[in-house]
């Protein structure tokens, strides 16, 4: 792994888009099964349970329990295990000998032939679901502060914080740095805006 605690970090496609088409089918493939399926598991499992814990039991303490536990077997598991195998990616705070806190992101670097460990469909499962999930988070937190369920606001607030802070994680050790986290919001923005417009030239022309 190629330590660095800010900008200097190796480029890590979120899609393996760059890879070459000559390599597709074998990227394609799963090589770590059970981190893919325990990356999408308890974070799954939390979210399932959220919905239907008042049909399952009366018992709130025992749901939130549950959801909590899920949650942070989830934390813990996306942070230390799935996240190195199957992007080559890796966050962590460590204190050093004056009692300074410092964050470190991590990318593993890529071999002189250009070859990763990780394939294009492990990327996929692990950006969507690290992505897709704490968006569902937010969601119950609004829901539940809508609808007046206070009770349940601890659980989504702690669903966000844990899953929000592994994908903040993640995003550090894929851009580097904040500067780079908004100068490829920028890219994305401009080419979708670019886009959009050649689009609606060609409809005009035709």
């Amino acid at each position: 792994l190629l330590q660095d605690s800010s900008d200097d970090i190796e480029d890590v496609s979120l899609f393996d888009a760059d890879d070459d088409l000559s390599r597709r089918s074998k990227k394609s493939k799963i090589r770590h099964p059970v981190a893919s399926f325990f990356h999408l598991f308890f974070r799954v499992s939390a979210i399932v349970v959220y919905l239907l814990c008042e049909l399952l039991t009366s018992s709130f303490i025992a749901c939130m329990v549950t959801i909590i536990l899920l949650l942070s077997c989830d934390f813990w598991a996306v942070k230390n295990v799935t996240g190195r195998l199957m992007v080559g990616l890796r966050w962590w705070n460590q204190v050093d000998d004056d009692g300074r806190s410092h964050w470190i992101f991590e990318a593993r670097k890529v071999s002189a032939q250009g070859s990763k460990t990780s394939s294009e469909a492990e990327s996929r499962i692990f950006w969507l679901g690290l992505i897709t999930c704490p968006m569902i988070w937010v969601i119950f937190a609004f829901s539940a502060l809508f609808s007046f369920k206070v009770k349940w606001l601890a659980v989504v607030v702690m669903g966000v914080v844990l899953q929000g802070a592994n994908l903040y994680g993640y995003i550090r050790c894929k851009v580097g740095s904040r500067k780079n986290l908004t100068s490829m919001a920028t890219s994305y923005l401009g080419k979708q805006f670019l886009r959009q417009t050649v689009a609606k030239e060609d409809q005009t022309a035709s």
